[in-house]
């Protein structure tokens, strides 16, 4: 099969899904499943997806307070972000992060999103399932909100765990687009050096929320850069927690990716379905970066 014909390479992955779970949406480009992530992706074939992108739960909701656009509100944001203790919650990173390697191929890539209340765990099983880290990101917010404790430091950043399959893979990465810049907005800043390991990026901006909001949505800057660093054209991309989809809408504002997202929360598949169609308009094949 011609790497080049991505929609049947997606057709190829999804066929033995689709029969088991009726995709929540789908067109050429991006199919969006509702249902448990471990139980879909083990129904995906092995060595089949170039790279993945996982923001698994932090296990955060335990009836306490955070402070959120200078108000008071809940931490709750739902039953799949509830800690079932540490064990327990080991057990699910290790599940996800074992099916997640069985899926990607020989030279993919995943980058696993967190705070100190998971990424410690994600990092130690990444290795354990063989996989080799290449980078830890630092995500700075220079809009973080306080914190009403006042008793330890502002917390101001997530990691970016950055791994390939295999230690001796050859992955993909696009030096040359992160050192120079893509954008325009990159021209007017100093290009020709080389990108860093601490990314200050701002939370998702109003523009971002027009369908709805997501607790735990992530920047469509910070999305973008990550699938432009680590993807070519033509590559299948997977997000097996993609909450209000921003993943896939970076894939359509790239262009030439595909995506296939898994979301638990009916929810917030409708959010992420309307983001969808309209990042993946009918018609756009050409990729921003060949």
């Amino acid at each position: 099969m011609s790497p080049h014909n991505t929609s049947e390479r997606l057709a190829e992955i999804l066929d033995p899904a689709v029969k088991g779970f009726p995709p929540f949406f789908r067109n050429d480009s991006a199919v969006l499943f509702n249902g448990d992530s471990l139980e879909i992706l083990r129904s995906f074939p092995e060595n089949s997806i170039d790279m993945i992108f996982a923001d698994p739960p932090y296990m955060l909701s335990n009836n306490g307070l955070t402070c959120q656009n200078g108000k008071m509100v809940p931490v709750n944001k739902g039953d799949w972000d509830k800690s079932k203790g540490f064990e327990t919650d080991t057990v699910f990173h290790n599940e996800w992060i074992s099916a997640c390697h069985f899926v990607l191929k020989p030279e993919g890539t995943i980058w696993v999103s967190g705070t100190y209340h998971s990424i410690y765990q994600c990092g130690y099983l990444l290795q354990k399932n063989k996989f080799h880290i290449l980078n830890d990101i630092v995500w700075f917010k220079p809009n973080a909100s306080p914190n009403l404790s006042c008793r330890f430091f502002t917390a101001s950043h997530e990691t970016l765990l950055w791994a390939r399959k295999g230690k001796n893979a050859k992955h993909t990465f696009n030096y040359t687009e992160m050192k120079n810049g893509l954008f325009p907005e990159d021209k007017l800043k100093k290009v020709n050096t080389q990108m860093r390991s601490v990314w200050s990026i701002v939370s998702p901006k109003s523009g971002e929320k027009e369908h709805g909001k997501h607790p735990t949505q992530k920047p469509l800057d910070l999305l973008k850069r990550i699938v432009l660093a680590s993807t070519k054209a033509h590559d299948i991309v997977l997000d097996p927690f993609c909450g209000s989809g921003t993943t896939g809408v970076a894939c359509g504002c790239v262009g030439g990716r595909s995506f296939i997202g898994i979301e638990v929360d009916k929810g917030y598949c409708g959010l992420a379905k309307k983001r969808l169609e309209k990042a993946f308009p009918k018609g756009q094949e050409e990729p921003y970066l060949t």
